[in-house]
């Protein structure tokens, strides 16, 4: 029997590589400068963290204020280069920080003790999941109360503080509990850090007494990091270009895959290199999507198993030979452990180690370094890109609506696809517009962000506030299913404190769709909201904000010419209305593999 990758054969789970940063303005190996003495008065270690994420590239915080944070609030304020956003529940803060991250390539969030920071916690989850670097702070509790027998508030009443410790050592690759100031300069430094090497959050609890007080070590302003690059070890870099070389070289009709994990390993414009050097096709797995340009010649689309690109598939699986540079192989990426993929035709390359089909593993290799080097030893092969080019039969267009014909799903993105520029920016929340935004062709320049490892549904709304706060130079349009806005909605409030002029796209369906085609019953029907009638009511005259419901194609027309035209300086909500069973045939076919994958009886014992 073939061993497979992504099958229900086997279902080896992928390491959990570490890398750099993601791609993102962020710029923390630094040249020392001589640090400026500061006033005693602000030598604090609230302005210390504050100088910190300056540092770092963040310059937005987005924070829920609690009895325990709020000295530490006011030493972030005072910081000229950093303004505080004060969310409406953490979860959304945590959301929030994620999406900035994303864009700016590290994020901040500030909660509360164990109220704030289990609030928090998915959030968090979710970004560890996606390999983004975010810098959880907590106001803890007094420094005085640690080792003592009494209960506070804000706790499960019992006078161990460590729960919400022990609740973030799973999610957060380092957690500093600083509760004096003898080590508080050492332990936020190692925390930032940490973050910034590994790609993944940390924690940082600070007790409330201490923020404010003058401390010896934050007489100077901070030294600019300077981390340590990670290198790749020459003679495994050797090893694995050689070996790889020589695998591909052979091959008839090679392809090349780009997946999630380019970002974290800073290895996008590597892997776009050798695909320029190479010839062969090139395609991106979902969660890819937005890190390789589709407007590069040989790009054949999503490869996605039996809900790929049209034509994508049937490349990427006849290949005799595949490179996939940072996949993930989950049950979601791979449609129910359905690929038609073999291991022995396959190069993994995760950002510090390259497995060779049957044969040998290379590790201490880094993504960035391999793909390089790799270019420069690869023959010319297009055939796999040509194969492509000659069964490809451009896609038709959705049947034409009929005048004030109830709107259909197909015939929206048909005209969402006209809105799309190098100015934007896509937010795809988990459900249908996973699918249906998948099948956007991205303009060069145009940012696309969603969350397809962990899937949370109200993700959107927070990471929506905290891209668009991030780039406010590019207009973010988002596209959020009613059942998902429904989790989160509340924040829409902070992006109009904000200022900001997204487009949200409220798809009012009835209900979870997106489970009611793993798995219906009548759990996945919601109550309906009045959407925009809600979001006119948070707005509540305060801040610019345009809303409107549209029922068929000649209404969304006109609601997208309001929105980039006379509205195009306002938060725009724009209201949906679908039938409750208009889903793309992608997510028909997914959901029933995954609901395959989810039923599998117990294997015997």
């Amino acid at each position: 029997m073939d061993t497979k990758i992504g099958s229900l054969d086997i279902c080896n789970p992928t390491s959990n590589d570490v890398g750099s940063p993601p791609m993102g303005t962020v710029s923390t190996i630094q040249r020392s400068v001589s640090p400026t003495i500061i006033n005693s008065s602000e030598a604090t270690l609230g302005r210390h963290l504050a100088r910190r994420l300056v540092q770092i590239g963040v310059t937005d915080v987005f924070s829920v204020p609690g009895d325990f944070n709020l000295t530490l609030l006011d030493h972030l304020i005072a910081e000229p280069g950093l303004n505080l956003i004060g969310c409406c529940n953490e979860l959304n803060a945590g959301y929030a920080a994620d999406g900035y991250a994303r864009s700016r390539g590290v994020g901040a969030c500030v909660v509360t003790f164990t109220v704030g920071g289990l609030s928090v916690l998915n959030a968090i989850a979710g970004a560890y999941s996606e390999n983004l670097p975010l810098i959880c702070v907590v106001g803890g509790p007094n420094s005085n109360d640690y080792g003592t027998n009494r209960i506070l508030h804000h706790t499960i009443g019992l006078p161990d503080f460590s729960q919400e410790l022990r609740c973030f050592q799973t999610v957060t690759c380092y957690q500093a509990v600083v509760n004096n100031l003898e080590d508080a300069h050492e332990l936020i430094d190692t925390a930032i850090s940490t973050a910034l090497k590994e790609s993944k959050p940390v924690y940082i609890s600070i007790g409330c007494n201490l923020p404010a007080i003058p401390h010896p070590t934050f007489s100077r302003d901070p030294v600019p990091f300077s981390l340590s690059p990670k290198l790749s070890n020459k003679m495994g870099l050797e090893a694995a270009v050689e070996a790889t070389a020589e695998f591909l070289n052979k091959a008839v009709k090679p392809v090349l895959v780009g997946g999630p994990k380019l970002r974290v390993a800073k290895a996008c414009e590597a892997f776009i290199e050798l695909a320029d050097v190479s010839g062969y096709a090139l395609a991106v797995m979902p969660s890819a999507k937005g890190l390789v340009s589709e407007q590069h010649p040989h790009f054949i689309g999503t490869y996605w198993g039996a809900i790929s690109t049209a034509f994508c598939a049937e490349i990427v699986e006849s290949a005799d030979a595949y490179l996939f540079a940072g996949p993930i192989f989950n049950d979601y990426s791979s449609v129910g452990y359905s690929l038609l993929l073999k291991k022995e035709k396959a190069i993994i390359v995760q950002p510090d180690r390259v497995v060779i089909a049957n044969g040998p593993t290379f590790g201490c290799v880094l993504m960035k370094d391999f793909l390089r080097e790799l270019a420069k030893r690869l023959k010319h092969n297009n055939t796999s890109y040509e194969n492509y080019h000659r069964i490809f039969v451009p896609e038709g267009h959705p049947l034409k609506a009929a005048p004030k014909e109830p709107l259909r799903v197909n015939v929206m993105f048909q005209h969402i696809q006209n809105m799309l520029s190098s100015e934007t920016a896509v937010i795809a929340e988990t459900g249908d517009s996973w699918f249906n935004c998948q099948k956007l062709k991205l303009p060069r320049g145009c940012g696309y962000e969603f969350q397809m490892q962990y899937g949370s549904i109200g993700w959107s709304v927070g990471a929506t506030l905290g891209y668009a706060q991030a780039v406010p130079e590019k207009r973010v349009i988002a596209f959020i299913g009613d059942g998902s806005f429904q989790v989160t909605a509340q924040d829409v409030s902070t992006m109009l404190r904000c200022g900001q002029k997204t487009i949200i796209f409220l798809i009012n369906n009835g209900g979870y769709t997106i489970e009611v085609e793993i798995h219906d019953g009548p759990y996945n029907v919601i109550k309906n909201w009045n959407y925009t009638g809600l979001v006119d009511a948070i707005h509540n005259g305060e801040g610019k904000c345009w809303t409107t419901k549209v029922f068929c194609e000649e209404e969304l027309i006109e609601a997208i010419e309001t929105a980039t035209g006379a509205k195009k300086d306002c938060l725009c909500f724009i209201e949906v209305i679908v039938h409750k069973d208009d889903t793309s045939k992608e997510l028909l076919e997914w959901g029933s593999r995954v609901s395959a994958a989810n039923s599998r009886p117990p294997n015997p014992q």
